[in-house]
C-alpha cells in the first residue's frame, strides 16, 4: 500500500549534508521519482536525499529509508540517521533520548542529547567490512599511494594522500566510482601535519555528487586511517562543511552534530 500526499517535510544538516525528512505510517508511491523533484537544488526544496522514518518493527523504534538526490536508494547514511533521530525527537518532544533504527545496512543504535533545533547525535555505526577492493586499474594508477576499500552497509573507496590541495574531487571522484558498477562513494584522507589524530577530507557520494560532509565516510576514512598507523582511537575528521568525531572501538561510533533548517508540506 501507498500513502497517498500531503506529506509533512523537515529539513535537517548534518555538517552541510542536509535531508529532507518524513515521518510517515507507509512509503509513498513513486519514492525514487519524488526523491529526486524535492531534492533538485532548482525546482525544488533541495537535500542530498530524501529520508524516510517508518515505524519500527522487532524491537526497533523506526526503520529508516533512504533515497539520494537522484532517486537511487542507499543503504546507510551517517549524517543522514542523525537527521532522522532529530526529526523523531524534535516531533515527539523526547528530550534526550535513545533509539534503535533499522536501515538497509543492519540495525543501529543512535543517542541524542535532546529535541531542540541543534543537537549532539552519536550513533554505533556497525561493523566494518572490506568492501569490494580496489579495482586493479585503479591500484596500478595510485601506485604506492594507501588506499582501500571498507563497508559500512554502503562501500567506499578511501585513498591517503599528503597534500589535498591537488585533488579535485569532483572529477576523479565519478571518474573512480565508474569502475565499480554498483557504485562507491570516493573520499580522499590526509593527516593533519599539526595534529596526529585528526584527518582532512574530501568526498564523492554516490548518487549525489560532491557532498559537504559523509558521515559513514568520515567513519570508513578514520578506521583505515587506523589500520595504516597514520591516527590514534579517537579521530577527528575535518570535511567542508565541519568535523566530526569517530571512537575506533570493535564497532566504531561517530559523534557530531545536527541542525534543524525548517518545516514543509509538500503535496503531489
Amino acid at each position: 500500500m501507498v500513502q497517498e500526499l500531503p506529506m509533512r517535510l523537515t529539513k535537517h544538516h548534518g555538517l552541510e549534508n542536509d535531508f529532507l525528512v518524513a515521518l510517515a505510517r507507509e512509503v509513498p508511491r513513486d519514492i525514487e521519482k519524488l526523491a529526486r523533484e524535492l531534492c533538485d537544488r532548482r525546482t525544488g526544496i533541495g537535500a542530498d536525499g530524501l529520508l524516510l522514518g517508518l515505524p519500527g518493527s522487532d524491537g526497533a523504534d523506526l526503520t529508516m529509508v533512504l533515497h539520494n538526490a537522484d532517486g537511487s536508494p542507499a543503504e546507510m547514511s551517517g549524517n543522514g540517521i542523525r537527521c532522522l533521530a532529530q526529526a523523531h525527537a524534535m516531533a515527539n518532544s523526547t528530550g534526550p533520548t535513545s533509539l534503535e533504527i533499522d536501515t538497509a545496512g543492519g540495525r543501529r543504535s543512535v543517542t541524542i542529547d535532546g529535541d531542540q533545533s541543534e543537537a549532539q547525535v552519536t550513533v554505533a555505526m556497525g561493523p566494518v567490512g572490506p568492501g569490494p577492493g580496489v579495482h586493479a586499474d585503479i591500484l596500478r594508477e595510485l601506485g604506492s599511494t594507501l588506499a582501500a576499500t571498507a563497508d559500512l552497509g554502503n562501500p567506499h573507496l578511501v585513498v591517503a594522500v599528503e597534500d589535498q590541495d591537488p585533488i579535485d574531487i569532483a572529477t576523479i571522484g565519478p571518474y573512480y566510482e565508474a569502475f565499480y558498477p554498483d557504485g562507491i562513494n570516493v573520499e580522499f584522507i590526509s593527516v593533519r601535519k599539526n595534529d596526529p589524530n585528526a584527518l582532512d577530507m574530501v568526498v564523492w557520494e554516490r548518487g549525489v555528487g560532491v557532498t559537504r560532509a559523509c558521515g559513514t565516510g568520515a567513519t570508513a576514512a578514520a578506521v583505515l586511517a587506523h589500520q595504516w598507523d597514520l591516527v590514534g582511537g579517537e579521530v577527528w575528521v575535518n570535511m567542508p562543511g565541519g568535523n566530526v568525531r569517530v571512537l575506533i572501538e570493535q564497532d566504531p561510533v561517530l559523534v557530531g552534530p545536527t541542525v534543524f533548517i525548517g518545516a514543509i508540506e509538500v503535496f503531489t
